[in-house]
Order: structure tokens, then C-alpha cells, then sequence
């Protein structure tokens, strides 16, 4: 009986599956997207054409296709395929799925493809289990993953892996996605209706196309042409892609400070933002800008540190949501400022020096001689006094070894000049 309803459900499963279940692609030639990995004449599609693709990766945001191109590999391939969630799967289970594989490969020759669903998800023990497996070649290993696997797979793992990132899928893929899916529906979607469904999605081919599907769900009930206001109750907020502690954490930052570094303030305030709406840590925000107030601006403007170091109170005394001015405010400054990293690179050559000379004791004239008896010792005997006699601004400070060394190059385009210089230019 229990066999009876499970045919009777497949059979009904079609029709009351989510459209985007329904329009998955099972051939490469349906799948949308990814050109970067899957363009003609790409390792990766060759290799799945040819049906020799070997233990794979796949990683990229929700939506991106990591499923979907799994199945176009099943479709294609004269191997099993057999699937587990890492979610749900046991170690137990792993070693049945590696015992039959074995049988298969024994008794007729058959490969087997196992597809591991949020394979970060697997700890330790559980990728150890497939690690022999995977390295004499007894399955084929494909591994769909949101987060970076560098971070979350066992090195031994990765190194027998290739590793395919996918991206978030263009606007002009997704509309596409859209047109298909309203044929399907055998709903009218404009273009310029299937345009906004694209943006609204946020990179993601299933949500592009469920919020595709609730619209006109509603627009028909309501007895009335798909209109905007249907897309704008479907899609109510556009997926943020971001995690406090992984790759995006990471990404978003490193963009941030570039856009700062390279003077592009509409940019740096989209990732604050973003990071922001993400739930980032203002604290962490507000010391990366502290830092680069002084390694990618200095002395071209000493009041870039001043702002920073404000906006870092600021994140104390105020807090959230207001704080986000605050940053803001500093953020702005920051890619607006002058730029040098002369105090970056004056403190990497001396500590360069520090590390190869070791500490070399100042020249005795330098020396303290504050104490009963560092007179004796020569401590601060032919020091100049630069206020009483202006030679005292023309001397070598350095260690005799060092003499003559130049750590601080100010960088005078951006409006830094040395004193000395500035006396030599007079």
C-alpha cells in the first residue's frame, strides 16, 4: 500500500512542485549562467560532456546553480549517481554508499558519482570517511557548498578536488530565467516586469523565479494583469549574501578598504552599508578605518586619524543604528582624503632593518644620561640642543650603522614634505 501512494505522490509531484523545481535544467544546454566555468570549450563542460569529470567543488551563493549543475551531471553521465545531504547523512551512511560503489565497480564496471549536498556541513570524522574513497578513485566525489570551502573542507579533501566558485547570476540571466518561467505559467510578464523580478532577486535563479510565481499566484487571484505592486508584495526583501564570520565577512571588508584606498566614497558607503545591514560589528568596522587613516593616508592629512579615531568613540558612546552616520561620516572622509602610505612603507623598511641588524643601540650622544655616572659612561656628551643651536635639526639621529638610511619618503603629490627638505627647498 505504503508503495502504492509513494508512485501515486511522484506522479502528482510535477504539478504541485515549486516552478523552480519544475523548470530545472537537465542538460547543459537549459543551464543558464556561470559562462566564466561552463562557457563553450571550458575545462568543465568538456569534461562533463565527455563524461569524465573528476572529483569536484561546487561553490557559490544560494541560487547559483550548484544543484541544478550536479543534475545536468547525473543526466549526462554513464556513472551512478547516488546523493546525500551532509545535513542529514552519517558516517554509516557514507561507508554503505563507498560499499556499493565498490560492488558496482567489482561486478560490472560501473563508476559511481556520489553528490554531497552542503558538504561543509560534514565534520572531521565524516570527510575523513570519504578521503580513501576519493583518493583511488572509487567514486567520484561532487561537493556543493555556500560557504568557502578553503575554510570549511579538510585540506587532504581539497587537494584531490577541483574547486569551481560560482557567482551570483547577472540580471540579464535571470530575466531571462523569468521569460521561461512565464511560459510556463502561461502568465503575461512585460519585459520590463521580468527586469524588475531580476533585480528583486538578488543574484538567486530560485528566487527570481518563486518571487515570479507568487506575483502572478496573486495577480490571478485578485482576477488582474501581473502589475509591479504584485512583484514588490512578492519579493519584500532582497537576500543579503553576508556572513559576520566567513567569506563575505572578509570579501566586503577587503572591498571596503579599496574603495577608501582608492578614493571612491559612493563605494565605500554601499559596502558600509552592507556590511552594516549584514550585521557586522561597527567596532571591526571602525578599526579597519583607523588603520588605514594612518597606512593609506598619513601625513598627506593628519586629520584622517583624528575623524577615524572619533568614529571609533562614536561606536562606543553612541551605538546603533544611529552610529551609522558616524561611520558614514568617517568613511567619506577617509576616500576623499590625500592618499600616501610613505608612514607604511617608512615602518616596514625600519623594522626590516630591526630584523636583520637586531637592535642597534643608539650613538652614545642619544643616550640617556639623566642617572649619577652616565656622564662618566659618555652617555649625551656632543649632543646639540636643537633649540639652542639650529645644527641640532641638521643631524643624523640614526645608529652610526645606519647612517645616512632614509625610511620616510614623504610623497610630496599628495602634499607631504619633509622640514629638511622643506629648509633645502628655501
Amino acid at each position: 500500500m505504503s508503495d502504492l501512494f509513494a508512485d501515486a505522490a511522484r506522479r502528482r509531484l510535477p504539478e504541485v512542485a515549486p516552478l523552480a523545481l519544475r523548470l530545472r535544467p537537465s542538460t547543459l544546454e537549459e543551464f543558464v549562467g556561470q559562462r566564466h566555468v561552463l562557457g563553450e570549450g571550458s575545462a568543465l563542460r568538456l569534461a562533463i560532456v565527455e563524461d569524465r569529470l573528476g572529483s569536484a567543488i561546487l561553490y557559490g551563493p544560494p541560487g547559483s546553480g550548484k544543484t541544478t549543475l550536479a543534475r545536468v551531471v547525473a543526466h549526462a553521465t554513464g556513472a551512478e549517481f547516488e546523493e546525500l545531504s551532509a545535513v542529514s547523512a552519517t558516517v554509516s551512511d557514507v561507508r554503505a554508499v563507498l560499499a556499493r560503489a565498490r560492488e558496482r565497480l567489482g561486478g560490472n564496471g560501473v563508476r559511481t558519482i556520489l553528490f554531497l549536498d552542503e558538504i561543509h556541513r560534514f565534520n572531521k570524522a565524516q570527510q575523513d570517511a570519504l578521503l580513501p574513497a576519493v583518493e583511488e578513485g572509487l567514486v567520484t566525489l561532487i561537493g556543493a557548498t555556500t560557504e568557502n570551502p578553503y575554510f570549511e573542507v579538510n585540506s587532504a579533501l581539497l587537494s584531490r578536488c577541483q574547486i569551481y566558485e560560482l557567482e551570483p547570476h547577472s540580471e540579464d540571466d535571470l530575466a531571462l530565467l523569468v521569460e521561461r518561467g512565464a511560459r510556463a505559467l502561461e502568465a503575461g510578464v512585460s519585459e520590463e516586469l521580468a527586469g524588475l523580478i531580476a533585480r528583486r532577486a538578488g543574484g538567486d535563479a530560485r528566487n527570481a523565479l518563486n518571487i515570479l510565481e507568487l506575483a502572478w499566484q496573486t495577480a490571478r487571484a485578485e482576477g488582474a494583469d501581473l502589475a509591479e505592486r504584485h512583484v514588490d508584495a512578492a519579493a519584500t526583501k532582497r537576500p543579503l549574501l553576508y556572513d559576520k564570520g566567513e567569506d563575505a565577512h572578509y570579501d566586503f571588508i577587503s572591498a571596503f578598504i579599496k574603495a577608501m584606498r582608492g578614493s571612491d566614497p559612493d563605494a565605500a558607503v554601499y559596502y558600509l552599508a552592507a556590511m552594516l545591514e549584514g550585521g557586522e560589528d561597527p567596532r571591526f568596522l571602525a578599526r579597519r578605518m583607523v588603520v588605514l587613516a594612518s597606512e593609506d593616508i598619513g601625513n598627506a592629512d593628519p586629520r584622517a586619524l583624528v575623524v577615524a579615531v572619533s568614529a571609533a568613540h562614536a561606536v562606543e558612546h553612541v551605538g546603533l543604528p544611529e552610529v551609522r552616520l558616524n561611520l558614514a561620516q568617517a568613511a567619506i572622509y577617509l576616500a576623499l582624503a590625500p592618499k600616501s602610505n610613505a608612514v607604511y612603507l617608512a615602518l616596514k623598511a625600519a623594522i626590516a632593518d630591526v630584523r636583520e641588524r637586531g637592535n642597534v643601540r643608539p650613538p652614545k650622544a642619544l643616550r640617556d644620561a639623566h642617572y649619577p655616572g652616565a656622564r662618566k659612561l659618555g652617555h649625551g656628551a656632543g649632543y646639540v640642543y636643537p633649540h639652542d643651536d639650529p645644527a641640532g635639526f641638521e643631524t643624523d639621529y640614526l645608529p652610526e650603522e645606519l647612517r645616512g638610511r632614509r625610511y620616510y619618503e614623504p610623497q610630496r603629490e599628495s602634499g607631504e614634505e619633509r622640514p629638511r627638505d622643506q629648509a633645502a627647498g628655501a
